[in-house]
């Protein structure tokens, strides 16, 4: 009897995988970001989904941790002050003034707590999307400082002694909204533009300069004049982008000229307490 030979498996062939060399790419790989000026970008070409999100905070976050530390604290001490002082100006005009005082220095003040507040929150805020909505309400809180700033002079001082309180008060709140309102049209451009919009609003009031002086004093125009270049200089630092802490320091002039403003409005705006 023979016995059966048994059949040997034949023996399976073994799969290499071949893995893609570091010079290979495969389809999936993500395109690499071109990195974009975030003041000169409106942020659509975030929304493509094959950036990573390592790329979209670096491109939202325009300063270090260490530089935003320091812009946060430089306005956040800006915005207790402007909480102490809205409370000092309601005070003195609620004492010794009346509807005019009261309403300009409400609007004064509330313009001046949201630009600090949205400054701080903004640099002090690290979550992308959240950063992305404080960076806007904080640019657009400079236009209405410049127009809550006006307020107190021209509804009280100037309406009291020129024809030109209302005319001012109408240009200079029309130039905010509209500043605004380009700034949300067109969120991240123009930067530049923006700025010189800012120093204008500001120095307008050099066209009714004797109205003011008449209606202030040399005393009031002093401290006005005083707010109006600490503001100018300090934009020399806002661009300034090679300086360690330029945007601090910039901060700093923005405190400096609020507290020259507010003393200029609570001194020589605001009735003195009677002796």
């Amino acid at each position: 009897m023979k016995a059966k030979k048994s059949k040997a498996k034949p023996a399976k062939k073994s799969i290499r995988t071949i893995k893609p060399s570091n010079k290979q790419k495969t389809k999936s790989e993500p395109k690499k970001l071109i990195k974009q000026n975030p003041s000169d970008s409106n942020f659509s070409s975030l929304l493509e989904p094959n950036h990573t999100v390592t790329e979209l905070i670096d491109t939202i976050h325009e300063y270090s941790i260490g530089h935003e530390i320091a812009n946060a604290v430089t306005h956040g001490i800006g915005g207790g002050l402007s909480i102490a002082g809205l409370s000092l100006l309601l005070t003195m005009a609620v004492l010794y003034g009346n509807i005019w005082h009261i309403v300009s220095s409400a609007i004064y003040g509330a313009t001046l707590i949201l630009l600090y507040l949205a400054s701080t929150l903004y640099h002090g805020i690290y979550h992308t999307a959240t950063k992305r909505i404080f960076k806007v309400i904080d640019h657009a809180s400079i236009y209405l400082l410049i127009a809550g700033t006006y307020t107190p002079f021209t509804l009280v001082s100037l309406r009291e002694h020129s024809e030109w309180g209302w005319t001012l008060f109408l240009v200079v709140w029309i130039l905010a909204f509209a500043g605004v309102l380009l700034l949300l049209l067109f969120p991240g451009k123009y930067s530049g533009a923006r700025v010189v919009v800012y120093i204008l609003m500001g120095w307008l009031a050099i066209f009714v300069v004797k109205d003011i002086r008449t209606a202030i004093g040399v005393g009031g125009i002093s401290w006005l004049v005083a707010g109006g270049l600490s503001y100018t200089v300090g934009v020399i630092f806002y661009l300034w982008d090679r300086l360690p802490f330029n945007h601090a320091i910039w901060h700093l002039f923005v405190l400096s000229g609020s507290l020259c403003h507010f003393f200029a409005i609570l001194f020589y705006v605001l009735p003195p307490i009677p002796k």
